[in-house]
């Protein structure tokens, strides 16, 4: 008799109305918590966007809502909150419904993995059924939306949908900058022309990589970003550009901020501030010096090195280095990776080395832990915990990720390699179990049968070998056969 967990997370309709349920619980809490508390479960950024839907209703520019830095697209799939009451949250329901989708998305892709659906369904519960997505989505971040469609994405692309990959891609771009690493991926992942490497010149070689399908998928990408932007800039003018685009190249935000470069983004602030130090500032920007590493990794060298190989995996890794290396890093950004962990977790060593998946587990909970025991310190207590408190924790935060990632990596890379020997052996086993047969009456024997059978005497030298077989084998007419002299 099964037991009921293993049954529970076998049934779809179980598994997605329990997403929903915990979904609905946390939302109606959520406003219950914000009527009767002092900290408010929904998040600052939901006033945000609200403020600026609220302007876009009254014909404004959603720029006139100081802080909002994203997409007029945002502003105006929330008009409905400013028709007020219970319309108000109107966009964290859409997120948490957001979250359902993706959630059957994954499930989508998990059978296309070769899945039965009763172990897709477990591994898409990783994301259906966390209590971390479902908090974020139901407190007002975005992300929800933004996951959707990044599986709508991968979805396309893994079911040759090239034009619809273009577009969607383009839109995510738009939406937020940082999905544009994934155009990388996808290139890289698209077949080229097989030929004869050794006989191919280096001019032959890059014209195969410059196929149809990646002018297709580049072309159909850069319009719809294109034209996105052109539309929101007519509309909107430069702030549009200045809020949504040029604001996250020298954003120096400190609150939050899981990553290592947090105390150096307080001290450039506070240099901001003073006038003294202006110049000053200018000369020691060692932040801006952040995107070196986190776009060699993600743009360049994660997608080379395995796109072709796993392409779900490439992008957890790519979003995780990204993340990881981000000069901003806060707990919202860690939905755009772990939308990719259940698709990643059916071939991952996390699994099938439960000692190894609870220690980076416990490490990762753990690392975000002390992190906010520092911040709580710092922001509610008033205590100075920059260095080492904050500094420090930041810093074992960013080497548990690190390590993680490291993980993800390598179970790319030896999933390939073990891949690649069992076609080896494969291949080798076929051509061994073929039998060397006589083309005139005589007995035979495989080679697969003499490995099988046992040496019977282990004396040194010669001797050492049986030779009781060789007798058996027939290697056909004698004018075949080859003879030295």
């Amino acid at each position: 008799m099964a037991s009921p967990h293993k049954s529970f997370l076998s049934s779809r309709t179980f598994v997605f109305i329990s997403a929903f349920l915990l979904r609905a619980a946390l939302l109606v809490y959520g406003i219950h918590q914000d009527s009767v508390s002092a900290l408010k479960y929904t998040d600052i950024d939901y006033y945000v966007f609200t403020d600026a839907a609220r302007a876009v209703s009254r014909h404004s520019s959603p720029y006139d809502r100081a802080t909002y830095r994203y997409t007029p697209l945002l502003a105006w799939i929330l008009l409905p909150t400013s028709w007020g009451g219970l319309w108000f949250h109107f966009g964290k329901a859409l997120f948490a419904l957001s979250d359902l989708i993706a959630g059957w998305l994954i499930l989508r892709l998990l059978k296309r993995q070769r899945l039965e659906e009763q172990r897709a369904l477990k591994y898409a519960a990783v994301w259906l059924l966390n209590p971390m997505v479902a908090n974020i989505s139901t407190r007002g971040s975005s992300e929800g939306l933004l996951c959707v469609l990044v599986m709508a994405l991968l979805w396309a692309f893994e079911t040759k949908k090239i034009v619809l990959s273009g577009l969607l891609l383009g839109l995510c771009v738009h939406f937020k900058i940082y999905p544009f690493i994934y155009g990388a991926s996808m290139l890289w992942a698209l077949e080229t022309p097989s030929s004869n490497p050794s006989a191919a010149t280096k001019l032959q070689v890059a014209l195969q990589f410059i196929n149809r399908s990646r002018i297709l998928l580049l072309l159909t990408s850069i319009s719809t970003f294109t034209a996105l932007n052109l539309l929101m800039y007519n509309t909107y003018g430069f702030p549009f550009l200045q809020h949504t685009f040029f604001h996250h190249l020298t954003r120096i935000d400190h609150r939050h901020n899981f990553s290592p470069y947090n105390t150096l983004l307080y001290l450039s602030s506070a240099q901001a501030a003073n006038p003294t130090y202006a110049n000053l500032r200018s000369s020691i920007s060692f932040e801006s010096l952040a995107f070196i590493p986190q776009l060699l990794l993600s743009t360049i060298l994660i997608p080379i090195g395995l796109a072709k190989r796993d392409l779900p995996t490439t992008m957890l890794a790519q979003t995780l280095a990204f993340v990881t290396f981000n000069k901003v890093c806060t707990s919202q950004y860690f939905l755009w990776y772990l939308i990719f962990l259940p698709l990643h977790l059916p071939n991952s060593s996390l699994l099938a080395r439960p000692p190894l998946g609870v220690t980076a587990l416990v490490l990762w909970v753990l690392g975000q832990a002390v992190w906010l025991q520092q911040g709580y310190r710092l922001e509610f207590l008033g205590k100075s915990t920059f260095v080492p408190g904050l500094f420090a924790a930041s810093l074992a935060f960013f080497a548990i990720n690190c390590w993680i990632l490291g993980i993800v990596v390598g179970d790319v890379v030896d999933t390939s390699m073990d891949s690649k020997m069992a076609t080896s052996v494969e291949g080798g086993d076929r051509i061994a179990s073929s039998s060397t047969t006589a083309s005139e009456g005589g007995s035979t024997a495989s080679v697969s049968e003499l490995k099988a059978r046992p040496v019977r005497d282990k004396r040194r030298g010669n001797s050492s070998i049986d030779t009781s077989s060789i007798a058996n084998v027939h290697l056909g007419p004698r004018d075949r056969v080859l003879k030295s002299n």
